[in-house]
């Protein structure tokens, strides 16, 4: 994910006399990826790109916090100014409370959101923000709306906690309640979209039962903030991350917002942005605090959880001496806590995490990570370490040779390869002819598309052929179809009823389907074969050992790749040249349902002198056939051929 700062923000929280492009310099060195600055006006704007397990850095303060660890490396001076995670405290507004306007906030499930924090405001005045706020948010890529509205964007930008703001008078009977959607409720949101819910989604209805808030993602429309607010609920929490995560790919909905909650917000972060914002209401929109403050917070963080580690592993880990002195600076710097457990033979140093990286710091090798990010990757000797050659398993260089061989042999003669999801929908099993029951369905699925693990390849593989069917008509001519030919190699997943310590199967197939015809795939898989010198290309074989189905239009077969690697021969069996004559005699046949070419195969080849067969011409329910005789032993006659060809 990416954010945008000033420089100028970022100054109101860091003493430091490095500019913005030492900043970008060697923060993209250390920490999060400054990738770009732009000169505007009398400010400057940070593009910066915040790793997925890092979104305590993902705001004005917590660029701040990871400055203060980063820039004193490079000999810039960099000192917070103030902490507000410190600073900001429920204390601080505490004789402003007052019972006025009442609220009521029922959680119906605990695991939804583990802190729920909220106060009432009245009195608001609500008019364009001051120009400080308006143009940070503009300068951000955030559109000013009003002052009230313009508080919430920049508390989520300063320090990196989302924050709701909900018109009191619009929540009926002054109470919210937080509880699991049901499957089909539909709820409109800001952006004046109709969101109909799949189930499971954390919502908020008000005391008449209307939804009001698809939490992590966006509030209803029906509780927003208009030009005829007086007063609002300011509210801050944190939430179940999975369910936050879910909702976004059920509904499509991403917001700023999701993206923060989706990842796993600070708990004790909350407090400090509710009083902030309470700070900020006071002094740009006149609100005064009318109730008392709500804080639901089940589990509080009141231990820091902490990882005992010597300062050997580090040195051992990281391929250099750090003095401790040094990891205990750069730890203090981001906010960590040591405590000396260490003596002269052990020196071993106890870790305290702060409460925004539990989420991210679990192991020693975390602890490594962080020394040696801001110590300097790039001070690290460019040594590369002795060349160890490992070698994996037979079967599994096996696999690997010969998947790559097929791989690269279908690419050659024209097909393209597919890379589909393991998990399928119940109704590409049902239309497929298979049965639901006998596929393993996913407990936490979050789809419906991707509900059950294939059995086969060949239900992705037909969707494939049929969603590109409809692109391909508007590249080809009136009355033809763009020719497809495509292929994958991958698992399967089967019932495991043998082994008790897996619930499945696993089994790689290689799956092809066309839209041309049987004999084209035919050709493709006898090809295949010929290449992979087996049993002489298939050859008379190729309909009992390979099924191939149609369904409307598109042909399709599945091969077991375990008993291609099994067949596999490097070079084809030698067979000695004869030095004896070869007669070669045509004949045509009646294709009938009791005289099928497999059976006419099965015939020719009773005889020890046939050498090989092939199709001459096939119209409409003949099929023409040239047979090739001969002996190793001597020249056998044309006669002594026919004799055996009127056999069959």
């Amino acid at each position: 994910m990416n954010i945008k700062i000033t420089y100028n923000w970022l100054l109101e929280y860091l003493d430091t006399d490095a500019s913005p492009y030492d900043i970008q310099k060697y923060l993209s060195l250390c920490g999060p990826s400054v990738e770009k600055v732009d000169k505007m006006g009398d400010d400057y704007v940070f593009n910066i790109e915040i790793t997925s397990n890092r979104v305590d850095a993902a705001s004005v303060f917590g660029i701040a916090q990871e400055c203060q660890a980063i820039l004193p490396e490079f000999g810039k001076k960099a000192k917070l100014k103030f902490d507000p995670l410190n600073d900001y405290k429920f204390v601080n507004i505490q004789k402003k409370y007052c019972n006025k306007n009442s609220l009521k906030v029922i959680i119906k499930d605990r695991d939804l959101c583990s802190r729920f924090t909220a106060l009432v405001f009245e009195d608001l005045n609500l008019k364009p923000s001051p120009e400080l706020i308006s143009k940070r948010l503009t300068l951000c890529g955030i559109r000013s709306i009003n002052n009230v509205v313009d508080i919430s964007n920049y508390l989520m930008l300063s320090l990196g906690q989302p924050v709701h703001v909900f018109d009191y008078d619009q929540v009926k009977k002054s109470m919210m309640i937080m509880r699991r959607s049901k499957k089909g409720e539909k709820i409109i949101t800001l952006d004046e979209k109709e969101i109909t819910l799949s189930g499971n989604d954390i919502v908020i209805e008000d005391g008449e039962g209307r939804l009001i808030d698809l939490c992590g993602i966006m509030g209803g429309a029906n509780s927003a903030v208009s030009n005829k607010t007086k007063s609002i609920i300011l509210f801050v929490q944190t939430y179940n991350k999975n369910l936050v995560r879910k909702t976004i790919m059920t509904t499509g909905q991403r917001t700023e917002a999701a993206t923060l909650f989706e990842k796993g917000l600070d708990e004790e972060r909350v407090e400090p942005t509710l009083v902030y914002g309470g700070e900020l209401l006071e002094k740009f929109a006149a609100g005064k605090i009318a109730s008392q403050i709500i804080d639901i917070y089940p589990n509080p963080y009141f231990k820091r959880k902490s990882i005992s580690v010597s300062y050997e592993f580090f040195n051992k880990i990281i391929g250099i001496t750090i003095e401790p002195r040094k990891i205990k600076r750069i730890f203090t710097s981001l906010g960590f806590k040591i405590n000396n457990l260490e003596d002269d033979r052990t020196k071993i140093v106890s870790v305290s995490i702060p409460s925004w990286r539990q989420y991210d710091i679990d192991i020693k090798e975390d602890l490594v990570e962080e020394v040696a990010r801001i110590y300097g990757y790039n001070k690290l000797p460019n040594q590369l370490q002795p060349i160890v050659y490992l070698r994996q398993p037979p079967e599994i260089e096996k696999l690997f040779k010969i998947q790559s061989k097929i791989k690269y042999f279908l690419k050659y003669i024209g097909l393209n390869e597919f890379i589909n999801y393991s998990m399928i929908s119940k109704e590409m099993i049902e239309d497929s002819g298979l049965k639901t029951e006998k596929h393993l369905k996913l407990s936490n699925s979050i789809s419906q598309e991707i509900e059950y693990m294939r059995m086969s390849l060949l239900p992705s593989l037909y969707k494939n052929i049929k969603d590109n069917s409809v692109k391909t008509r508007y590249n080809t001519a009136p009355g033809e179809k763009g020719v497809m030919r495509f292929f994958e190699i991958a698992k399967v997943y089967f019932k495991n009823s043998v082994l008790k310590d897996s619930p499945c199967r696993e089994v790689y197939k290689l799956g092809i389907a066309v839209n041309t015809d049987y004999f084209d795939l035919k050709g493709i898989v006898e090809a295949l074969y010929k290449e992979l010198n087996i049993n002489d290309g298939l050859g008379q074989m190729i309909t009992n050992e390979i099924k191939i189905e149609e369904k409307n239009g598109v042909f399709l077969t599945e091969i077991d790749l375990q008993k291609l690697i099994d067949d596999y021969r490097q070079i084809p069996n030698y067979k000695p040249i004869t030095p004896y004559a070869v007669i070669k005699l045509d004949k045509t046949f009646e294709l009938e349902p009791k005289h099928t070419f497999q059976m006419i195969k099965k015939l020719a080849f009773q005889s020890n002198l046939l050498q090989k067969i092939e199709v001459v011409s096939i119209f409409r329910n003949k099929l023409s056939l040239r047979f090739y005789y001969s002996s190793s032993q001597k020249n056998i006659t044309e006669e002594e051929a026919k004799r055996e060809l009127e056999k069959i």
